[in-house]
């Protein structure tokens, strides 16, 4: 298995911030954004990450080579911002035909569960896996995504920046695919709000196959720097840790 870290954004919302610098190389508590991400795959058992670079590249792969916490690391050019699904298909020959894990470099996770995930992901030999948390504020999910589920966790729907989250779970971007996930990519529908495929609708293709997807845990509190005031928000959460 190989771990898929997308840091190709610009960061546009985070304004002056991100104006001369990839978003991912951001500090938070005095380290670059993207390091979290990179910690916690090379705490697991993975082979290699593989990182898909976009906006000011160089900043990412003259900081970190090739290789972080005794992995090695690969990388992809995006040459044109064009969403998530895309950097991931961006990967897909890079990727070869090992299942991998996805990362976003502008996630940050606090008593992260990876091992943990990737453990259930083999024993039950699922197709998918998305890791999830449980907020207070549901406010939070319109951010992100929510799901739809039954008792044991098999998702049946996942819904992008919903307006109404029906319950308190929030879908993260670090989920786990088999390489079969790449077949789902071209009848992916193109968000008519965004203009460009979204995780979500991906996955859906997948559950809508009849290919088995479920949720799990993934961390006690998790953070997406999108805006100055959610970094601010990181930054105090950890400086007070």
């Amino acid at each position: 298995m190989k771990v898929l870290v997308l840091a190709g954004g610009r960061g546009k919302r985070l304004d002056k911030l991100s104006a001369d610098r990839n978003k991912c190389m951001i500090p938070v508590n005095g380290r670059a954004a993207i390091e979290y991400s990179f910690e916690c795959a090379a705490s697991t058992d993975i082979s290699e990450m593989v990182v898909v670079v976009g906006y000011r590249a160089e900043e990412i792969i003259n900081a970190y080579g090739n290789s972080y916490g005794g992995k090695s690391i690969r990388y992809v050019i995006q040459a044109e911002a064009k969403g998530l699904v895309h950097a991931i298909e961006c990967a897909k020959e890079t990727i070869g035909k090992e299942d991998f894990m996805l990362m976003l470099g502008d996630e940050v996770m606090v008593n992260p569960r990876h091992q943990e995930m990737i453990d259930v992901f083999e024993k039950e030999s699922l197709f998918g896996i998305c890791g999830v948390v449980r907020v207070e504020d549901t406010n939070l999910i319109k951010k992100t995504y929510s799901i739809i589920q039954s008792e044991d966790g098999r998702i049946y729907r996942l819904i992008e920046k919903p307006s109404k989250p029906m319950n308190d779970i929030m879908g993260t971007g670090n989920c786990i695919f088999r390489y079969g996930i790449f077949e789902y990519i071209d009848q992916t529908p193109i968000n008519q709000k965004r203009g460009e495929k979204e995780l979500p609708d991906l996955i859906q293709c997948v559950i809508d196959e009849g290919h088995a997807v479920r949720s799990f845990m993934i961390c006690d509190r998790y953070f997406n720097m999108n805006s100055s005031q959610e970094l601010e928000e990181m930054n105090s959460y950890f400086s007070h840790l």
